[in-house]
């Protein structure tokens, strides 16, 4: 189920609109750039679908459905409304397709496979701000992939893999098929600030954030530090200006705010404050 609300522009105050049914149960959902058709992928379905968003926000039933390898666990769209890439947990692969803004419609004769290590569990990426380099959040492996990226064809070249674990990690196998995952890696949510200097990746497991810098001209990352937060770091999320980093925790129902050190890539502490119970996920919104 997706619910609508309007924006107060104000207060920030929401009201409700209505709410429509989605085929499947969805961890993810997006608009498209124009916000006139929403993606959700479904990690139990293994699909993806896209549906019309009709006048005041109204959301219409999906008129396209996909289906995708195993655990498709998020879903989004490039700076240029061109290209949909969907990470699948399960099948260990990095899902590409054309979307076309006019018609609403992915284009599923253009698709393309990008594989990871087997056991990796590809869950959440990011673009730089640049459009050129695409960082991928495996959870099982507690890595991340930076990709180069083609904004004309959408293809990807693999540039590096980096641990987004604490050094001293010491757990089960990282990324080992058939070994439980009690107690080994659950990596979770990445974001990269505004000015594409700095990116964060949290992990659930040891309950931390690890800082990254990014190199401007080649995308590759090198590690700053990993930060104690909130028990189970599940989302998080980077203010639009870039200078603060919110994160709650699953398993605390607390929200920590830190400041980024614009020079260091540090975290800052500034307070601790209660949620409600759960928390998963961190939107926040710029207005007028």
């Amino acid at each position: 189920m997706v619910s609508c609300f309007a924006v107060d522009q104000l207060s920030g105050e929401l009201t409700y609109l209505s709410s429509a049914p989605l085929l499947q149960s969805t961890p993810y959902i997006i608009t498209d750039r124009t916000g006139r058709w929403l993606f959700a992928a479904s990690y139990q379905g293994s699909l993806v679908s896209v549906s019309p968003i009709g006048s005041q926000g109204v959301l219409q039933p999906p008129h396209q459905v996909i289906r995708t390898d195993a655990n498709a666990h998020s879903i989004q769209i490039d700076a240029a409304n061109r290209h949909v890439f969907v990470p699948c947990l399960g099948g260990d692969v990095f899902l590409r397709w054309r979307f076309d803004d006019v018609t609403g419609k992915i284009d599923t004769s253009s698709a393309e496979t990008t594989k990871v290590e087997k056991g990796a569990g590809p869950r959440h990426f990011v673009f730089h701000p640049n459009n050129r380099h695409v960082y991928l959040l495996n959870e099982l492996q507690a890595s991340i992939y930076v990709f180069g990226y083609d904004a004309e064809d959408g293809s990807l070249s693999e540039l590096q893999t980096i641990p987004a674990l604490p050094s001293d990690f010491s757990g089960p196998p990282i990324g080992m098929p058939g070994v439980s995952t009690n107690g080994g890696p659950k990596a979770a949510d990445l974001h990269v600030t505004p000015d594409g200097r700095f990116l964060y990746a949290s992990e659930r497991t040891t309950s931390t954030l690890t800082a990254f810098r990014i190199d401007l001209d080649s995308g590759r990352l090198e590690r700053i530090d990993s930060f104690p937060t909130e028990k189970t770091p599940r989302g998080f999320n980077i203010d639009p200006i870039g200078r603060y980093l919110l994160a709650v925790g699953q398993g605390s129902d607390h929200l920590t705010a830190y400041a980024i050190d614009q020079e260091t890539g540090g975290l800052n502490e500034l307070g601790r404050y209660a949620m409600g119970r759960g928390p998963n996920w961190v939107e926040i919104l710029r207005l007028p």
